[in-house]
């Protein structure tokens, strides 16, 4: 369900900004040496007051990628501004010692509003479906309403698998989902 209160979901729903990036280094042995200085460079991010949390990701054969979420982008350029990702960077790529062979960098901001759904909606913890999607650009410009969600049926499904539905806490499912009255679930 559409939401603007972040405030339930783990870490990176909470962030406003997320760093997505990789270098390929020429090798195992500059994968290795980079080692200390990388432990020095996620150590100074860690404890940055607009670190929220990432995660680093791998190639084949010898691409290293990192995700970053921060609190907004002035936090994440702080980070990138910081002497530890600054040594790293010319490590990497001013002394000419090959290291590495390329690399890559895109940086994105989330928008005010989201989604948000059960234990961690913040406003009413229903879990539910939007009934109308988010319009595309070219529908906001061309003025058109809206297009509703077409909810979809698992009874087939069901018969297939001889099952009946499950029915929670004693709700029917037109109570579970008012937009359900014909008793589906």
């Amino acid at each position: 369900m559409r939401s603007t209160d972040f405030s339930l979901t783990p870490a990176p729903g909470q962030a406003g900004a997320m760093f997505v990036g990789a270098t390929r280094y020429s090798g195992l042995r500059a994968i290795i040496t980079l080692g200390p200085g990388y432990v020095r460079m996620v150590r100074e991010m860690r404890r940055m007051k607009g670190y929220v949390w990432h995660k680093v990701y791998w190639r084949f054969p010898f691409t290293l990628g990192t995700i970053a979420f921060f609190a907004d982008r002035d936090e994440l350029l702080k980070f990138a501004r910081g002497k530890a990702h600054h040594e790293l960077m010319c490590w990497l790529t001013d002394e000419g010692k090959g290291r590495a062979t390329g690399g890559w960098i895109r940086i994105y901001t989330a928008d005010a509003a989201g989604y948000t759904n059960g234990v961690w909606r913040a406003e009413d913890g229903v879990l539910s479906h939007v009934d109308t999607f988010e319009p595309l650009s070219t529908e906001l410009s061309a003025g058109r309403a809206p297009r509703p969600v077409r909810h979809v049926r698992h009874a087939k499904r069901r018969v297939r698998r001889g099952t009946e539905p499950r029915v929670m806490s004693g709700a029917t499912p037109a109570e579970r989902c008012p937009a359900h009255q014909d008793g589906r679930p």
